[in-house]
């Protein structure tokens, strides 16, 4: 091969690699925006989770409470 011929196919392996490395940067920009967005979800949905928690312990306070009224009331 011609010297011509040589940097041309080093320009293209070249230009692979980059294209390579390009996609797996934008991959890896790719599951952080889904990870930031998992995470903002959640963030919007903890009031909500602390909201139904504490509603279902106090209905077992109230169950509780029912029960040992019945039992030694």
């Amino acid at each position: 091969m011609t010297d011509v011929a040589i940097d041309i196919e080093e320009q293209i392996a070249r230009i692979r690699r980059m294209q390579e490395e390009t996609r797996k940067f934008v991959s890896e920009q790719h599951k952080l925006q889904a990870e930031a967005a998992k995470l903002a979800r959640d963030r919007d949905l903890a009031p909500w989770q602390i909201a139904v928690g504490g509603m279902a312990a106090g209905a077992a306070l109230v169950g509780a409470t029912a029960a040992f009224i019945k039992i030694f009331g």
